[in-house]
């Protein structure tokens, strides 16, 4: 009974307090609680000028919670951005770990450092690198995420460096194969007004802006990215958002993509459990 109300306690805290940053396409400072199993499935379907095709991208992803300051996810991505038909594509390897807190009552400031690794087996194609299918590379970078009652800020700086073939593309130059990453986000705990129990719903509008900029290379893009997000029981969450150029001149997958996605947590789930003394 006491592990199920700390539990509860947890569950019904991380939803008052931070919510409205658990953002839809980058990652805040913040982490999974620590013990924790997340599991989560993304779509996305990019629509580019280039193409006529219709294109779908699907990523299991694991989550874990390693303890309160260290966070690690797996995934793998299947797509046809690459083939006439879906297939498996490529492998990826996400470790955070935050380094700096200061929390104080419905508000804190944190600070984390992220570094990750893919691999692909799909051809180099596009001046965008992105190591969520496209490119085999690594990508390290830090967080910053300040919340302040119902809203989050956040702040993404990183490099790119990928090692895939270099190639060429008809009208462009040869591709770069490092880039400066900066992200900036937003949101915002629409509902509920008051909380009055965990399981209530949460609904989290988000804005995000994406760059990136060539470092061998004058390319560069800016993104928007709206949002919204439902949270049910403190436990499955629902996102969908939809990612559109502003201004750029990389050739890319897609400047427009609708992304969609659903996880549920397991709290405790990597905790071990005590064992009781038997009485004889």
């Amino acid at each position: 009974m006491r592990q199920l109300l700390l539990i509860v306690w947890l569950v019904w805290s991380s939803s008052q307090l931070s919510a409205q940053e658990l953002f839809v396409f980058t990652e805040p400072a913040s982490l999974m609680p620590a013990n924790s199993l997340t599991a989560k499935l993304g779509a996305r379907f990019p629509d580019s000028k280039y193409l006529r095709n219709y294109r779908q991208r699907y990523t299991p992803e694991l989550m874990v919670g390693i303890s309160k300051k260290v966070m690690v996810h797996a995934s793998t991505s299947l797509s046809n951005y690459y083939s006439s038909s879906i297939r498996f594509e490529s492998a990826k390897l996400y470790g955070q770990w935050r380094f700096f807190t200061n929390d104080g009552i419905h508000n804190h400031f944190r600070m984390a450092a992220f570094g990750e690794a893919a691999y692909t087996r799909n051809p180099f194609i596009y001046e965008e690198l992105s190591l969520d299918g496209d490119h085999s590379g690594f990508q390290g970078g830090l967080i910053a995420t300040q919340l302040i009652n119902k809203l989050a800020l956040s702040a993404t700086a990183s490099a790119i460096k990928v090692v895939s073939k270099n190639g060429t593309h008809a009208g462009h130059d040869p591709h770069a194969t490092g880039a400066f990453n900066y992200t900036v986000s937003a949101g915002y705990l629409l509902f509920p007004r008051n909380y009055t129990s965990y399981n209530q719903p949460n609904l989290n509008i988000y804005v995000e802006l994406l760059g990136m900029q060539a470092l061998e290379q004058r390319h560069g893009m800016l993104d928007l990215a709206p949002a919204l997000q439902l949270i049910l029981n403190s436990r499955y969450k629902i996102n969908a958002g939809y990612r559109f150029q502003l201004a750029g001149d990389m050739l890319r997958a897609g400047e427009r993509t609708l992304t969609l996605g659903i996880e549920t947590t397991f709290l405790g789930a990597l905790q071990k459990t005590k064992k009781q003394p038997v009485n004889e």
